[in-house]
């Protein structure tokens, strides 16, 4: 493989974790709309971003209970 290829597969990758951070977000509360919309705003931070919410803030949401 060579750098070009490389590069394009870290995107996908680096845009699947923002995708699965996004869809994780939704499925849970933070307490307030407020904390998820700035979890929501940290997780499309390129790059950097999903690797902070996987790191700190899966932790701190709680999954919403089916009604």
């Amino acid at each position: 493989m060579n750098a070009a290829e490389w590069i394009v597969l870290g995107g996908i990758a680096f845009y699947l974790l923002t995708v699965w951070a996004v869809i994780d977000i939704s499925k849970k509360d933070f307490g307030g709309i407020e904390k998820k919309a700035a979890w929501a705003f940290v997780t499309l931070v390129p790059f950097i971003g999903p690797i902070v919410y996987f790191s700190v803030g899966i932790r701190k949401g709680v999954k919403k209970s089916a009604p």
